[in-house]
């Protein structure tokens, strides 16, 4: 026995070692009204990674008309999506039960303790990574979901858990996840998604469309890999399904504001397309891997919607691969890679 086992009396007890993996999303209101959606879109939309306007510029238009009229129109459309028997959010619900999975996966003996928390709003990063110290984590690997990188998304997220690390005095060790949008079983698990997907339908597309959240193209400018990444999924999801080029294509959704963003636009290519003669799509969102607004409203509704507006015939939304067993395949399978050497 070392001298530094023996304890003195007084001392406060040290619990066990153990590793920590939070599973890290970008967040949601915590509930539809007014007040709840406005307080999350604050967070939100005054994080300088994802808007990059000068804060003179930005904090007057954002703390003027945006925050007195989004909220109204952001809650209806959270309501239209809402889980009503959790009385939830679909993107907090579905990430509880992904880390609820990996952690069954990993089981008690493997000293793993599974996470997850918002970059804005509830479960708060702080909050969660403050828990998994008092659990005895003294080291975490932090893994935003999102499969391509961007500053928008995977920075912001590791930026919030290292301003909470930096209240702590004895740190844990960390270690963030990278970008994995052409990892093998990522493109793998994708691919049969979109397959099985498309086995449901009783239609097959003139078109599968892969619609992943825009941006700014300044952001892309300014040297944000993002654009680039989103492209080569789908590039390698082609490739391996053994399709041709013209039976997928990129788009980019939610977009706002009067500057141009990375194109093709989801919305404007879905109410083309008709007149085009391609009347049958179907459509996902790779770079969510949950479903969400983004999707549940914005895709699934609003683009059925601009689309058989438009003349098309036949509309479907393949899901994200969310905590079924090929989406828990994905998570479980980089988690333990990354985790090497620790476990």
């Amino acid at each position: 026995m070392f001298m530094s086992d023996i304890l003195p009396p007084d001392h406060p007890p040290v619990k066990k070692r153990k590793i920590g993996v939070l599973l890290l999303n970008l967040g949601t209101p915590d509930a539809t009204d007014y007040w709840s959606v406005r307080r999350y879109l604050k967070e939100f939309l005054s994080d300088p990674r994802v808007i990059e306007t000068p804060k003179l510029i930005w904090w007057p238009i954002l703390n003027g008309v945006i925050l007195s009229l989004r909220p109204q129109k952001a809650g209806a459309n959270y309501a239209k999506i809402w889980d009503k028997e959790h009385n939830d959010s679909p993107l907090r619900v579905i990430t509880r039960k992904q880390a609820e999975k990996l952690q069954q996966a990993f089981g008690p003996e493997e000293d793993v303790v599974v996470d997850f928390a918002m970059r804005y709003g509830n479960p708060s990063t702080k909050s969660v990574i403050e828990k998994l110290k008092d659990e005895g984590c003294d080291r975490i690997l932090l893994f935003p979901l999102y499969p391509q990188y961007s500053a928008t998304t995977t920075a912001t997220a590791n930026d919030q858990a290292f301003r909470a690390l930096a209240d702590i005095r004895w740190q844990p060790a960390v270690r963030t996840v990278p970008a994995y949008f052409e990892d093998k079983i990522f493109i793998e698990m994708l691919a049969k998604s979109i397959t099985d997907g498309l086995a449901k339908l009783d239609f097959t597309p003139d078109l599968v469309i892969t619609s992943y959240h825009g941006m700014p193209k300044s952001y892309l400018d300014r040297g944000d890999p993002y654009h680039c990444q989103c492209f080569k999924t789908t590039r390698l999801v082609r490739e391996h399904l053994g399709w041709d080029k013209d039976r997928i294509m990129v788009t980019f959704q939610s977009r706002f504001g009067p500057t141009e963003w990375l194109q093709p636009y989801t919305d404007e290519t879905l109410k083309s397309l008709p007149g085009k003669g391609i009347k049958k799509v179907a459509i996902l969102a790779p770079a969510f891997s949950v479903d969400c607004i983004e999707t549940l409203e914005e895709i699934e509704m609003e683009g059925h919607e601009e689309f058989m507006e438009a003349g098309g015939e036949k509309y479907a939304y393949i899901p994200c691969l969310n905590d079924t067993p090929e989406g828990m395949k994905v998570i479980e399978t980089i988690v333990r890679r990354e985790l090497s050497g620790w476990l």
